[in-house]
């Protein structure tokens, strides 16, 4: 499970969030939704180590009864999958997939491992494409895998879907979901979009702008 209590989040003397509390089950996706500029993204960086130093933030962060904030982010083991797909351009697809595999696993299981996710994708014949080769939604769903094949204990998602046309946007959003509930591992989801949150079937909060302190 990973928790998060009474985060606060500060930019100079604007308050963006404040006091935000949550839970979220192995399985399970929260999402949060609110406009542009209200720290969403933000949230996402403070929960993978990774924060601007020019915003404040405070809170505690659990994975378990595990405390995560004051951790690195090598440490953390989080899953993040963006607005691009981010895959490296000048590696084939299978090469993709094989850099997010742990390095300790026998050289046999890795390339098993790689070869499942092209099954489970439906594209085993592009094994060697590169990316560029790939529709935007084969793309997506390979950056979601090679991010599971990383083995995070947790997932963050920041606009996944907003470069997808939406008829890919549905498809890719059913098989992110599904592949949430596979890892069992618990998902945090910040949109712009009701239809994305909705998609999750799960709790969605919406965060509201607040007016700096007098």
């Amino acid at each position: 499970m990973l928790s998060v209590n009474q985060f606060s989040l500060t930019l100079g003397q604007q308050p963006l969030i404040r006091d935000l509390s949550f839970r979220i089950l192995p399985g399970e996706v929260l999402s949060i939704m609110g406009p542009s500029g209200i720290g969403k993204s933000s949230l996402l960086h403070f929960l993978s180590g990774t924060l601007n130093t020019s915003l404040n933030a405070s809170g505690q962060v659990y994975l378990g009864k595990q405390p995560l904030q004051d951790l690195p982010t090598n440490k953390r083991k989080v899953g993040l999958l963006q607005q691009m797909p981010l895959l490296f351009p000048h590696m084939s697809i299978i090469e993709n997939l094989l850099f997010a595999i742990p390095e300790s696993m026998p050289s046999k299981t890795r390339q098993r491992k790689a070869q499942q996710a092209l099954e489970k994708l439906g594209i085993p014949d592009k094994a060697n494409a590169l990316p560029s080769e790939l529709s935007g939604g084969q793309q997506a769903r390979v950056a979601l895998l090679r991010t599971l094949l990383a083995e995070p204990a947790y997932l963050l998602l920041d606009e996944p879907f907003s470069k997808l046309d939406p008829a890919l946007r549905r498809d890719v959003r059913a098989f992110v979901l599904e592949q949430i509930r596979q890892s069992d591992i618990p998902a945090l989801l910040v949109t712009h979009d009701s239809e994305d949150a909705k998609a999750m079937q799960g709790q969605c909060l919406d965060l509201e702008p607040l007016k700096m302190e007098k």
